[in-house]
């Protein structure tokens, strides 16, 4: 069930909110993919878009090109930083 959140709502707020629904933030928000505010293992995935200008083209041809590197396997708890040229990929720490 999707639900609103109040425009200006905080990045705990935001993380929280996907959190609970286990989903995985998309953002252009730099502050998402600080490791010491959210662990990478800590979420559901974090994708940090860095793709300019930030159109609808360039952003879709960014989250197209994450769609077709990274398994999904890999995402959940994985930060993923999407440029123009790269994507990197933080992985979890999976035990077992």
């Amino acid at each position: 069930m999707w639900t609103r959140l109040a425009c200006g709502a905080t990045d705990r707020v935001i993380f929280d909110w996907a959190q609970e629904g286990g989903w995985i933030v998309v953002t252009f928000d730099e502050d998402f993919a600080d490791a010491r505010m959210f662990p990478v293992g800590s979420h559901a995935g974090v994708i940090r878009l860095r793709v300019w200008p930030t159109t609808i083209e360039a952003t879709a041809e960014g989250l197209r090109r994450v769609f077709a590197l990274v398994t999904d396997e890999d995402l959940p708890g994985s930060l993923v930083i999407v440029d123009d040229q790269r994507i990197r990929v933080r992985r979890a720490i999976r035990h077992g």
